[in-house]
């Protein structure tokens, strides 16, 4: 259970007196970005159930969500709250002390802070110090955080070798940290001002959809590399397909004479262009991990693929027939159409709640992966391909099975 009530004590004290009187089993966590969860749970019965777990906007896209217990939290519920912002695709980190800005926030307040002492004394505008992060340090930060970067930094020493080189300086009292330059109305206007001029007129909604789409692009960029971000957002694709029960061997299809079950997924935000829909290169995406799964059913694997066999794509056919949108659950069914020697003939229907948004027909060559030609599969492989062909050839012909770029429809 979320609780995401304003930022006062008091109204949170509150509402878990509500939640008790309702609930006596659930965890409950709240999304405070800075009230110790020990004072949240000064007023409660079960007070053990209680912990923070601290997002960061914008939630839908940004990953790092803080957990954080109280004195009396049983410890068994971090695990629980674990398990369950996994199992949405987050990155739950465990704040093992509790302390006030927790990890995330007292960061970034140090950040903050020292640039507006740089504001403060004239020594830059907002513009430049956000130039001086989101040219530089920012983009590095973004997939490896501080304490990585710096150990980079360091060489072949890492960051024994940056501590040796830098830490005297680290003394030098050219830092304000710990201190805040006054608020004056002055001082406020000033900073308000730049920060309003460099958002040249764009409004706060347009700033979040730029945001948005350079956090999207960012995160594509770190998937390709399995990497931060990117590597949660593998993880939950990888959760959800498994989440699926689609089958993986020839003897899971439960049907072989029906098409064949072969990708099941809810649209990603990745996945949309700037129409707001899935975007015609996702498509052939999710018909390419179809075609990878039949291939996996019968047969042709990592581990077959490892001995020097696999299948090469040698023709795609897509018909767009509908929109697919953010969050919409898309399912691929797959069906054999032919299987020779060494091709494969695959047909693809993509459906939403039964409506077909699109169709994929795929022609596949089996290829020695030493030579690069053309060669037979193995015997287990063509058996299961046959087998499926003839069991699924009493289906009626898809409508625009062989169908050309232009044909009338």
């Amino acid at each position: 259970m979320i609780e995401a009530v304003p930022e006062r004590l008091e109204v949170k004290q509150t509402v878990y007196v509500e939640i008790e009187a309702a609930n006596a089993e659930a965890l409950i966590a709240s999304s405070t970005s800075g009230i110790m969860p020990s004072d949240l749970q000064a007023k409660m019965g079960r007070t053990e159930r209680l912990i923070v777990a601290h997002p960061f906007n914008p939630v839908y896209l940004l990953p790092l969500v803080e957990l954080v217990s109280g004195r009396r939290t049983d410890p068994a519920m971090i695990d629980r709250a674990r398990d369950l912002f996994n199992g949405i695709g987050m990155y739950p980190l465990h704040c093992r002390v509790e302390i006030e800005g927790f990890l995330s926030d007292r960061l970034q307040e140090a950040l903050w802070r020292e640039a507006l002492w740089l504001l403060k004394d004239e020594v830059a505008t907002a513009q430049e110090i956000d130039a001086a992060i989101a040219y530089g340090p920012g983009l590095r930060r973004a997939q490896m955080g501080t304490m990585q970067t710096f150990h980079l930094a360091g060489g072949e020493g890492g960051m024994r070798a940056m501590l040796a080189m830098f830490g005297p300086c680290l003394k030098w009292p050219w830092t304000k940290l710990m201190d805040v330059p006054e608020l004056t109305g002055d001082f406020v206007n000033r900073v308000g001002d730049q920060c309003e001029a460099q958002a040249r007129g764009r409004t706060p909604r347009d700033l979040e959809r730029i945001r948005d789409d350079n956090l999207v692009a960012i995160t594509r960029a770190l998937k390709l590399r399995d990497w931060g971000a990117g590597a949660v957002a593998n993880a939950q694709e990888a959760r959800l397909t498994r989440c699926a029960r689609l089958p993986r061997r020839a003897d899971e299809i439960e049907d072989p004479a029906q098409t064949v079950p072969t990708l099941r997924r809810a649209v990603p935000v990745d996945w949309l262009d700037y129409n707001g829909h899935m975007t015609e290169a996702r498509y052939l995406d999710a018909f390419a991990q179809a075609t990878d799964r039949l291939m996996e059913i019968v047969g042709c694997d990592q581990d077959y693929i490892a001995t020097g066999g696999s299948f090469f794509t040698a023709e795609t056919h897509i018909r767009h027939l509908g929109e697919a949108l953010m969050g919409e659950v898309i399912e691929v069914h797959t069906r054999v159409i032919a299987a020779g020697s060494k091709k494969m003939h695959l047909w693809h229907e993509m459906t939403r709640d039964g409506d077909l948004l699109a169709t994929g027909e795929h022609v596949l060559v089996h290829v020695s992966l030493e030579t690069r030609r053309p060669a037979p599969p193995s015997d287990e492989i063509a058996a299961n391909l046959a087998r499926l062909q003839k069991a699924q050839a009493g289906l009626p012909a898809p409508e625009g099975l062989g169908r050309h770029v232009g044909a009338p429809r």
